[in-house]
């Protein structure tokens, strides 16, 4: 019986030793878990679609009222998202 907590080397490694039965049962694990990995990265981006959303529409309300788009913060705050670093605790905002 292929074993749960084995890593995907583990498996790759011992991949000859298992029955066509082990094998057919790895490869409906695998189909279900990138089915549910697909289905958590959807709704990611849903989410980033919305959040995404918002900020234009503050974005467009402060430019309709005036105000100024870019605030203290906003540049370095931009430059971590697109780092992929974690925002500056010194930037105020969170």
């Amino acid at each position: 019986m292929v074993a749960v907590d084995e890593s995907s080397f583990e498996r790759l490694v011992n991949i000859q030793a298992y029955s066509d039965a082990e094998l057919k049962q790895l490869a409906a694990s695998l189909a279900e878990e990138e089915r549910q990995v697909s289905k958590r990265r959807r709704l990611l981006h849903g989410e980033l679609d919305i959040v995404r959303a918002e900020m234009v529409r503050r974005l467009r309300d402060k430019a309709g009222a005036g105000k100024s788009l870019v605030q203290n913060g906003d540049v370095a705050a931009l430059t971590d998202i697109l780092s992929a670093r974690e925002p500056s605790v010194e930037d105020g905002e969170g």
